[in-house]
């Protein structure tokens, strides 16, 4: 893995990773075979701050039905959780505010 953009695929948009973001803590999908330090690296790198942790998990793919009832399954993938230091942010959606 050489480029940065290589290793983070995308943001993780849910419930619980903004939940999660309150924390200090980011969550990214990205490259299956990226090792902890390489996710930290990159991260640091794109959105210039200080990683303190990464914690990684590989989400396996789920059975569906496919095309005339044929059974077949999601891809698999790897998440990330990033801890950042004290203080560092990262604005995933820029200013976008909660309309109200």
């Amino acid at each position: 893995m050489n480029s940065a953009y290589n290793v983070i695929m995308r943001p993780i948009v849910s419930e619980r990773s903004f939940d999660l973001m309150e924390k200090g803590k980011y969550t990214f999908e990205v490259a299956k075979t990226a090792p902890k330090e390489e996710i930290a690296a990159a991260v640091e790198k794109l959105f210039n701050v200080h990683v303190v942790k990464v914690n990684t998990m590989n989400v396996s793919g789920k059975k569906k039905r496919v095309r005339y009832q044929i059974p077949g399954t999601t891809r698999s993938w790897k998440k990330a959780v990033v801890t950042l230091a004290e203080g560092d942010s990262i604005e995933v959606f820029g200013s976008q505010q909660a309309a109200e």
